[in-house]
C-alpha cells in the first residue's frame, strides 16, 4: 500500500542509503605505495564506481578466489583519480596493515586483481535531493589514527576543486578547510603532502611530541574553533570512537553541527547481518539500533548514545 501523502513507509528496517545501486567489480591494480610505518594507499582502475562515489561512502574489498578472509573489508573512499580529460577513472584507498587482509593487500602489485563492490553509505553532509548543502564557511575535520582517510576527498570537495558523484554533488565552498589529525608518534602520520597541496590547513598533535602539537587532537580542535566563529564552523569527525565522543561533546557546548563517520567493525557492508549496529538516539528520547552501514557511515554526532 502506498503510504499517504507521498510519505515514506514506516518500516523499521528502512534505511537511508541502501547498497541498491552498488555494483561488484573486478579491478586491475595499478599502485600500491607506502605511505608511513604500515599504512599504504592502494588505487585501482574503476571509472563506474570512482563517477558515483562520494566523500564518506565506502567500499569493499577482497580478495579474488580466496576463501581466507572469506569475507570483505570496508574502505573509505580516499579519493577518485582523473584522467587527462578530467574524468574519474579510478579510485584510492588508503590503510593501516592490522590483520590478515590488509597484510595481503600490502603485497599487491600493479596489474594484481581484486573483488570490490560499492559504493556503500550516505556520506558526509549527505542530502536527500540534489540541492545543495547548508553553506559552510569553515569546515573543520578532526581524525585520530588512520581517521584521516576520509578527509582528502572532502577537503577537496569543500574548496572547491573536486566534484563527486553522479548526478554531482551540491556543494558550497567553503572559505577555508582544517584538517586536526591525532596520530601516535610521527612515523605514522600519513598523507601530510596530499592535504597541503590541495589547500587544507593540516595541524598535526602526537602522543609523543616527536611531530606538532604534543598531547590530543582535541586540544587542536579547541584552538582552531577558539579561532575562527563557531556559529559559522562545522566539524566532520572520524578514527577512535573515545576521540569521536570528545569531539562531539565539544561541538555540542559549543552549539557547532558535527557528523561524526563511524569505524564499527562490518561483515556484509549492505545490511543484511546487523553486526555493525549503534545505539541512536530517537525522538521520543528513547534509542533504537542503526547499521552503521546502510543508516551511516556518518551521522549527525547528537544522535549517537556514545
Amino acid at each position: 500500500m502506498n503510504p499517504p501523502n507521498g510519505g515514506a513507509v514506516e518500516n523499521p528496517l528502512a534505511a537511508a542509503c541502501y547498497a541498491d545501486h552498488a555494483r561488484q567489480h573486478q579491478v586491475v591494480v595499478t599502485e600500491n605505495v607506502q605511505l608511513a610505518t604500515d599504512t599504504y594507499r592502494l588505487r585501482f582502475e574503476c571509472p563506474e564506481l570512482a563517477a558515483e562515489i562520494v566523500p564518506g561512502q565506502f567500499l569493499m574489498l577482497r580478495l579474488p578466489a580466496s576463501a581466507d578472509p572469506l569475507l570483505g573489508r570496508p574502505f573509505a573512499l580516499y579519493d577518485t583519480v582523473l584522467d587527462d580529460a578530467g574524468k574519474p577513472v579510478g579510485v584510492d584507498v588508503v590503510y593501516l596493515v592490522v590483520g590478515k587482509l590488509t597484510g595481503l593487500l600490502a603485497q599487491c602489485q600493479p596489474g594484481d586483481r581484486l573483488e570490490v563492490w560499492g559504493p556503500l553509505g550516505n556520506g558526509f553532509f549527505a542530502k536527500p535531493d540534489e540541492s545543495a548543502a547548508e553553506p559552510v564557511e569553515h569546515l573543520i575535520m578532526v581524525a585520530g589514527g588512520i581517521g584521516q582517510t576520509p578527509f582528502l576527498a572532502l577537503g577537496r570537495q569543500f574548496l572547491g576543486g573536486r566534484a563527486y558523484g553522479q548526478p554531482q554533488q551540491k556543494v558550497s565552498a567553503a572559505k577555508s578547510v582544517t584538517l586536526c589529525l591525532g596520530i601516535r608518534r610521527q612515523d605514522l602520520l600519513a598523507g601530510a603532502e596530499d592535504f597541503r597541496e590541495c589547500g587544507i590547513d593540516l595541524r598535526i598533535s602526537s602522543d609523543d611530541g616527536s611531530v606538532g602539537h604534543h598531547g590530543l587532537v582535541t586540544e587542536l580542535l579547541e584552538q582552531t574553533l577558539n579561532e575562527k566563529s563557531s556559529a559559522a564552523c562545522h566539524i566532520a569527525s572520524c578514527g577512535p570512537e573515545p576521540m569521536m565522543e570528545a569531539v562531539a561533546k565539544i561541538a555540542v557546548a559549543r552549539d557547532v553541527p558535527c557528523e561524526v563517520s563511524l569505524e564499527t567493525p562490518m561483515a556484509c557492508g549492505i545490511g543484511i547481518c546487523f553486526s555493525c549496529v549503534v545505539k541512536t538516539k530517537q525522538p521520543d528520547g528513547d534509542w533504537d539500533y542503526k547499521r552503521t552501514c546502510v543508516d551511516g557511515p556518518v551521522f549527525e554526532a547528537g544522535k549517537i548514545v556514545w
